[in-house]
């Protein structure tokens, strides 16, 4: 009896441990399942749009957005995985948000309230800003050097919000047009 009770607990430790080596690579095979569906869970498209625009410098935010305007998706990807480095993957994903979802450009440091209604001029840059919109066979452009992204961002958001008045006294202050030609432009815009 001696001889076979050994070989029978070599054998009931083994069966044992195997089959705690399996339940150890279970547990861990399912929190990497979860680990890897959690990092591929798609994020709300308005945050990842910010987010996205964050990791841009101006330049590079009115290249890519030169090419979503063109209908160049495929160089605009490009562009913003030369630009941040980050995968092909994540590069379209970016790019799709940003193009459903347009963010303003806006620099690391705070800036003052451009749109506020003091009695200051606004401020000119250095270039000329075009601003286009179209619906159908009409067209309206704004071209101004007191423009620029993220001005014509809230702008455009004052628009989308349902404040077209608000949006075309913003325009009229930041460009040379009047009040009607800003409120037909406006209406373009908020459709």
């Amino acid at each position: 009896m001696d001889s076979i009770l050994i070989p029978l607990l070599i054998l009931v430790a083994v069966i044992a441990g195997v089959l705690l080596l399996i339940r150890s690579f279970t547990k861990r095979s399912a929190e990497s399942k979860a680990d890897l569906a959690a990092a591929n869970a798609p994020k709300d498209p308005v945050e990842l749009a910010k987010e996205s625009a964050a990791k841009l410098n101006q330049e590079q935010h009115r290249q890519l957005y030169s090419l979503i305007a063109q209908g160049q998706g495929m160089a605009a990807i490009k562009l913003y995985l030369q630009a941040t480095g980050e995968g092909l993957r994540a590069s379209r994903n970016a790019v799709g948000a940003l193009a459903a979802h347009p963010q303003p450009f806006t620099p690391e440091a705070p800036a003052k309230d451009l749109l506020a209604d003091d009695d200051d001029e606004p401020e000119r840059f250095p270039y000329r800003y075009r601003a286009i919109v179209s619906k159908g066979d009409v067209t309206r452009e704004v071209s101004s050097n007191m423009l620029n992204d993220e001005i014509y961002g809230r702008i455009r958001t004052l628009a989308k919000s349902g404040d077209v008045e608000g949006a075309a006294l913003a325009l009229t202050r930041h460009s040379d047009i009047n009040i009607k030609q800003a409120r037909e432009f406006i209406e373009l815009l908020g459709d």
